[in-house]
C-alpha cells in the first residue's frame, strides 16, 4: 500500500464529505449552513489540491483541474459570505445564503468528479 495514495484519497474524500455537510439543508436558511464547515471544506480542498501537484498522468491533470474548480467555487462562497457579513449591511439574507450554498454545490460537483476519477484510477491500476 502506498502511503501517499492513502493520504491523497483521504483528503479527496474528506473534502467531498465536508462540502456535502455544508451543502445539505435548506438552501436559503443560514441556520442550516455553518461558516466553520465551509472554512474546513475550503482548507481540506486546498490541501487536496496541493497533494495533486506534480502528478504527470492524464487522470492527474483532470484531478488537478477538478480540484482547482472546487477551490475556486469555495473561495467564491467564502468571499460572498465575508462581504455580506463584514462589508455590507446585507447580512446573511436568504438570497445571499442561496448564492453561497449554490457556489458550494458547484464545488461539491467538482469534488464528486475527483472522487470518481480516483476510483477509476485505482480500479485500472495493475499490480
Amino acid at each position: 500500500m502506498h502511503t501517499e495514495k492513502v493520504f491523497f484519497g483521504f483528503f479527496v474524500l474528506l473534502a467531498l464529505t465536508l462540502n456535502f455537510g455544508f451543502f445539505l439543508g435548506e438552501i436559503d436558511n443560514p441556520d442550516h449552513h455553518n461558516v466553520y464547515e465551509l472554512f474546513a471544506a475550503l482548507v481540506v480542498s486546498l490541501i487536496a489540491t496541493i497533494l495533486k501537484l506534480g502528478e504527470r498522468s492524464q487522470i492527474g491533470a483532470l484531478l488537478l483541474a477538478a480540484s482547482l474548480v472546487a477551490d475556486l467555487q469555495l473561495i467564491a462562497a467564502a468571499t460572498v459570505w465575508a462581504i455580506a457579513v463584514h462589508v455590507t449591511d446585507v447580512g446573511l439574507s436568504p438570497m445571499v445564503m442561496a448564492s453561497i450554498v449554490s457556489l458550494s454545490g458547484g464545488a461539491l460537483l467538482a469534488n464528486m468528479v475527483s472522487a470518481v476519477l480516483v476510483t477509476v484510477e485505482t480500479a485500472t491500476l495493475t499490480r
